[in-house]
């Protein structure tokens, strides 16, 4: 089987954040290809999770550069509502805590943003949103609300809400925080489903195990600095 070129997807360049006196980020330098799964670890407050945000948009930076599938973000600059717009198309991000809206269904949840943010036909949405469901075997649980999902059940939702306009980039944080040992390999093997489909995953994660058994590469932050890592490094 003919292998696909490498494709970078997400370049991140200099990537600098501060808080007061505190630099959660120094200089954070990562390029990532089509089809790569790189696990992002560090202690708890290391800024795993800040890292995920500023590349969805949702943490402002002060220097350096992100650019996801031709959409940038420059440092120190507002992105416009434009910008900002198309970046939502190129990155799902699924919360440690899943973050559904508990009035809705899971089918709702995954039709909200494809609807109301990109005008996508309310039959095509929900067609797309129960081919997702499906797809990560949840389809039966379409019409309940969060509340009444398991925490497994919950972060496939999620998942399949993160993909319902589908980006070729997605972020996960702390997926495996919740999950027994069936329910993380269970994850595994759906998370390199997407890979093969030739989507881009980056995950924040201490699970030295998960990340030896599904990352393709994994990094370690130090002092607010990337560097390449092991599970054992």
């Amino acid at each position: 089987m003919e292998s696909r070129p490498a494709v970078t997807v997400l370049e991140i360049t200099d990537l600098q954040l501060t808080r007061g006196t505190r630099t959660i980020l120094d200089a954070v330098t990562l390029s990532v290809e089509r089809g790569e799964m790189v696990a992002v670890m560090g202690p708890s407050g290391s800024g795993k999770t800040t890292i995920l945000r500023t590349i969805a948009g949702l943490e402002p930076f002060d220097a350096g550069r992100i650019v996801v599938d031709g959409v940038a973000l420059s440092g120190g600059a507002v992105a416009t509502a434009a910008t900002r717009h198309q970046l939502h198309r190129k990155v799902g991000m699924v919360f440690q805590f899943h973050c559904l809206f508990e009035h809705l269904t899971a089918v709702a949840n995954i039709c909200l943003a494809p609807v109301h943010a990109y005008g996508i036909a309310a039959a095509d949405a929900k067609r797309r949103a129960h081919d997702l469901l499906t797809t990560f075997g949840v389809e039966h649980r379409a019409d309940a609300l969060p509340r009444q999902l398991s925490g497994g059940e919950a972060q496939r939702v999620a998942i399949a809400r993160a993909l319902a306009v589908d980006p070729p980039v997605l972020l996960m944080d702390e997926p495996t925080a919740s999950l027994d040992p069936e329910r993380r390999a269970e994850l595994g093997a759906l998370l390199a489903g997407l890979r093969k489909q030739g989507r881009t995953l980056v995950v924040s994660t201490h699970d030295d195990d998960f990340a030896r058994d599904f990352a393709t590469r994994i990094v370690r932050l130090r002092g607010g600095r990337l560097v390449a890592g092991s599970p054992s490094g």
